[in-house]
């Protein structure tokens, strides 16, 4: 195995984790009446137009689903041929038949990030390599900590969950002739401009880029995004994928938000969420007790607090729900992730995060 570099660990003894790869926000808030700070889903959507486009669509449920007009809508709002796309149950469903279908040897999963993707390559059986990005970093990608040898890299950008936006220059010179490089655009839309994005470009070897619509539409409970990758990539995808895999709704959602329109409201959003960002990561720097990783850029920040784990029970005492940390490797229980929302509820938790903290002496 090449040297890894050393602004990172990498980790291939992956068979006993201490993690839990299938612990996901909505278990925080499940069944519990609380403010919500654990899921990444934008509030107040799916917004009132797209509801009555999904709910227009249920007199067609008679006929079996046809994804075309879905896919040459997403096709179009990339600049690319239908078939550089692919529609998925979400990005979630993408994972999983990336693991399926590829011929892969050696995939590596760079850390911390949303662990779906390690998930699914080891229940398709295969042994899965980390490479641990480190906080002394920024959690900041050095191309160079990726073993040469790695057949298939998946890595986040903006990365959940230290909110970090890598350079796409950076994520780019980890592809190479043989290798897939996944990159998870999950909550690009949530960058005005989609800066860094490689979405739409077909001049790096072997990019897969997934993205979900499920975040900045809150559509999580219709489960709808999709694949851009290299025709022969697409065709292997789509022949692991059961039969009619998307239900017209959510076509009808995909579509709808490909337009202009969709477009433009996103955008907005996404500028709205740098703003109520911003405040919160000011509110927090007043607190000695907490660290935030700096240069944040996507829909919710990661923090760390010393016993961030008992932390967390208070403000669920107190009605606030934050996601720990310690399910994703390279982060211990001393991490939390806290959705960012807007300046009412943020002020409310500002002031029970004092009153956690108190409460802990």
């Amino acid at each position: 195995m090449p040297t890894p570099h050393t602004t990172a660990a990498m980790d291939m003894h992956t068979h006993t984790d201490a993690h839990d790869l299938r612990h996901h926000g909505d278990a925080e808030v499940r069944d519990e009446k609380l403010i919500d700070l654990a899921v990444n889903v934008r509030t107040n959507t799916p917004p009132e137009w797209l509801r009555e486009r999904i709910a227009a669509s249920l007199t067609g449920l008679a006929a079996y689903p046809d994804g075309r007009s879905a896919r040459a809508a997403v096709a179009e709002r990339h600049d690319l041929p239908s078939n550089r796309v692919l529609l998925t149950a979400g990005a979630a469903e993408a994972f999983v038949l990336l693991a399926r279908a590829l011929p892969v040897r050696r995939p590596v999963v760079v850390h911390p990030q949303f662990t779906e993707p390690e998930a699914a390559l080891r229940d398709a059986g295969h042994e899965v390599g980390r490479v641990l990005l480190r906080e002394e970093d920024g959690f900041r990608l050095d191309p160079a900590s990726v073993p040469q040898d790695a057949d298939l890299v998946v890595i986040g950008n903006p990365t959940n969950p230290t909110s970090v936006l890598h350079p796409a220059a950076t994520i780019a010179a980890l592809a190479r002739p043989g290798r897939t490089l996944v990159v998870d655009e999950a909550f690009m839309d949530a960058v005005p401009g989609e800066r860094e994005s490689l979405a739409g470009r077909t001049d790096v070897p072997g990019l897969v880029v997934l993205r979900s619509l499920t975040k900045t539409w809150g559509l999580a409970g219709l489960r709808i995004g999709y694949v851009l990758a290299e025709p022969e990539t697409i065709v292997a995808l789509e022949r692991t994928q059961p039969l009619w895999p998307v239900s017209t709704p959510a076509l009808v959602a995909a579509e709808a938000c490909m337009s202009r329109v969709a477009l433009a409201e996103a955008e907005h959003a996404a500028h709205r969420i740098g703003v109520e960002r911003a405040h919160l990561l000011a509110g927090l720097a007043e607190f000695d007790e907490v660290r935030t990783v700096a240069g944040s850029e996507g829909p919710f920040v990661l923090l760390r607090i010393d016993g961030a784990d008992a932390v967390r029970e208070r403000l669920r005492s107190l009605g606030f729900a934050a996601r720990r940390g310690d399910t994703f490797p390279g982060l211990d229980r001393n991490w939390l992730r806290i959705a960012v929302r807007d300046r009412v509820t943020t002020n409310r938790f500002l002031q029970a995060l004092d009153q956690a903290l108190l409460m802990g002496g």
